[in-house]
């Protein structure tokens, strides 16, 4: 399997790993918070690139509504920081940056833009309070998959730091 068949394949099991995962959202506010979205978006963004982890955020929120898992607020809930979080790590490579990418891309550009999508879809009365009541759950639910893929990536850059010194 060639380097791009791989990257596919990865971004498509953590697309289903955020679909699975959005089984455990918690309601905060009147969104559906689901952290392992943000995770995954985190995880595709430092190890696939900007493209695939929109693709991943993109598919996850295609299938979460699909299913009935997530609401129309799920694409810009995922997107803008899956973009961010890649194409920070992509100039800095440092992890830290990537969070912050992720946080801040979901947060304030993905809860900017539920304000238009929720008059369209959800109705005028959802749209009067998205503008002031989707950054915060959005907040909340990406910085805590923010500290979930914290925890795996450091431990992934340390295993791989122990195995490079080990000569495998």
């Amino acid at each position: 399997m060639n380097s791009k068949s791989q990257k596919i394949v990865l971004a498509g099991v953590l697309a289903g790993v955020a679909v699975a995962g959005s089984l455990f959202s918690l309601p905060v506010l009147g969104s559906k918070c689901a952290p392992v979205q943000h995770m995954v978006n985190i995880l595709c963004g430092v190890l696939l690139g900007p493209g695939y982890a929109v693709g991943a955020a993109f598919t996850a929120s295609l299938l979460r509504n699909l299913l009935g898992l997530g609401s129309i607020l799920a694409f810009p809930g995922s997107m803008f920081g899956a973009l961010l979080c890649g194409l920070a790590y992509r100039h800095t490579h440092s992890i830290l940056t990537a969070l912050l990418g992720e946080v801040l891309g979901t947060a304030i550009i993905g809860g900017l833009c539920a304000y238009p999508l929720a008059i369209l879809f959800l109705g005028q009365s959802a749209g009067s309070t998205a503008f002031y009541i989707y950054i915060m759950p959005f907040f909340i639910s990406t910085a805590a998959g923010a500290l979930i893929s914290a925890v795996i990536l450091y431990n992934l850059q340390k295993a791989t730091n122990v195995l490079q010194t080990n000569g495998h």
